[in-house]
This record gives structure tokens, sequence and C-alpha cells, in this order.
């Protein structure tokens, strides 16, 4: 019977929940000063820094060209040294966290580069610092694409705790590899994915009105 899974879908989609938020927030206290630090720093910038900047954005790319499936594993060490285990929705948030902020990173230096450096000189006339410029000028008139973009991210972020299912991560993704595949009950398989697009849908619909919320223009 389909029914005998609802309480096991409810769990797992709460405990998928759990991920994608938890490791967004943490990704992001870090991700979004890195994306201002890449941006800050690169040639003709506020703090224009050429030598940290391409340090900088080597390292990002590098865990960025990292595919997802091989970081988890590579890290169960880092991860069994953080939170004590290598499985379950706690052990999945690290490989999501660490995935996520050069992620971030980069989309927010690519919303940071659709400000006019108009107003940045403008701001500059005025004295301002570089901390003003970055707090006042730089993320209020990027607050609409860095909200878009990080809603991509989210999304990312869903996809990838699905992908964690495959070394025990827990949420979705576990139960239609343990109870969809491995027990040849394809119904669970297509309820995961119908919860998931489900799930993408909606944060795709929030993150669309958020940024027009935020849109100035």
């Amino acid at each position: 019977m389909f029914t005998d899974m609802i309480p096991l879908l409810t769990k797992a989609l709460g405990e998928t929940v759990y991920m994608v938020v938890v490791s967004m927030v943490i990704a992001s206290i870090v991700g979004i000063p890195l994306g201002v630090l890449l941006h800050t720093t690169g040639k003709g910038q506020i703090l224009e820094s050429p030598g940290f900047n391409k340090c900088l954005g080597t390292i990002v790319n590098v865990i960025r060209s990292i595919p997802f499936i091989i970081l988890m594993v590579a890290i169960i060490p880092l991860t069994r040294m953080i939170v004590g285990t290598a499985i379950g929705t706690s052990a999945a948030m690290v490989p999501l966290v660490i995935a996520s902020i050069p992620f971030i990173g980069r989309q927010v230096e690519t919303s940071l580069k659709e400000v006019p450096y108009g107003l940045i000189e403008a701001a500059q006339s005025m004295g301002a610092t570089p901390f003003q410029i970055i707090w006042k000028v730089l993320l209020p008139e990027s607050r609409a694409s860095i909200t878009a973009q990080l809603t991509t991210v989210i999304i990312s972020l869903v996809g990838e705790s699905a992908m964690a299912g495959a070394i025990g991560g827990g949420g979705l993704g576990d139960l239609a590899i343990r109870y969809g595949y491995q027990r040849f009950r394809p119904e669970v398989m297509v309820a995961t994915v119908v919860i998931l697009i489900i799930l993408v849908q909606l944060v795709q619909l929030v993150g669309n009105t958020l940024a027009k919320k935020l849109d100035k223009k």
C-alpha cells in the first residue's frame, strides 16, 4: 500500500527542507562576503588587489570544479571531524555548505558587477569609505539581482540534497534510493520526484516574487 509511505515521505521532505535551509543560511553568511571580496578586489575596483583577487578566484574555481558526489566522498574525514558522523542530514550539510559557498560567491560577484560604476564614483566624490560604498551602494543596488541569484543556489541545493541520499544523507534522495530503487517500488520514486518538482517550483515562485519587490527599477 502506498499510504504506508506517507509518514516516510513527510519525514523525508522535512529532512530535505532542513538540510537546504540550514546549509543555505550558513553558506550565505560566508558566500555573500566572499562575493563582495571577489568584486571589490578586482581591477579598477574600490579595494583593488590583483594578487589577492587572483588567488581567491583560483580557490573558488577549484572548489566549484569538483563534482558534488566526489566532494561528498572526498571530505568524509572532515565531515566526521565536524559533526561526528558521515551519515545523516547533519553530515550531508557539510559538503552542501562547502559546495554552495563558492557558488554563492560567484553569483553575488555577478550581481555586483551590474551596479553602474557612476554610482560608486558619486559616493567616492562625497567622501564615502569602501565599507560605506559596499553597504550603502553596492548591496542595496544589487539586492534584487542577488535575491534572484540566491534563488538559483537554493534550487541547486535541493538537487544536491537529493544526491546526498546516495551516501545515506537522509531526505528525499535517501528515501528514493532505499525504498524506491532497492525495494523495487517505482511509485515511491515517482512520489519523491513529484515532491522535488513542487518544492523547486515553490522556491522559484517565492524567489521571483521577492526579487520583483526588491527591484527599484
